[in-house]
């Protein structure tokens, strides 16, 4: 017995399309941002101060500022992997719901490129 409707199989959609994928990418992401977020807390903590300089000094190496980079990728993802469950979960017009899933893939990635732009910005430039 199935529980994919005639339309849904013809159409090629299963009971839940994407659930399992989006399920395991914000796992994945989850796991991602705990080993990053302890590292980023462990670096922050090792730094002797929060002066301009230091924290410019520490974005500026290169093992720094990829780990950076990667960080604000999982944040990104993750934030627009939960804000999409909670606009489909809640928004109860399609059109609002399409407007707002595409108006949050717009904003999460605009954050994050341009998170990603300065870190970039400092880790190419000069020293501080």
């Amino acid at each position: 017995m199935s529980l994919v409707t005639p339309l849904n199989r013809v159409l090629g959609l299963g009971t839940a399309t994407g659930a399992a994928e989006h399920w395991w990418m914000q796992r994945l992401t989850a796991v991602a941002l705990l080993v990053l977020g302890i590292w980023a807390a462990v670096e922050l903590l090792l730094l002797p101060d929060f002066s301009y300089r230091t924290v410019f000094a520490w974005v500026h190496r290169p093992y720094s500022s990829v780990m950076l980079i990667l960080f604000v990728l999982a944040v990104g993802y993750h934030s627009y992997l939960g804000v999409q469950v909670v606009i489909e979960d809640y928004v109860t017009s399609k059109a609002a719901k399409v407007v707002s899933v595409m108006g949050s893939a717009l904003a999460h990635t605009g954050l994050s490129i341009a998170a990603i732009f300065a870190i970039l910005k400092i880790a190419f430039g000069p020293s501080a």
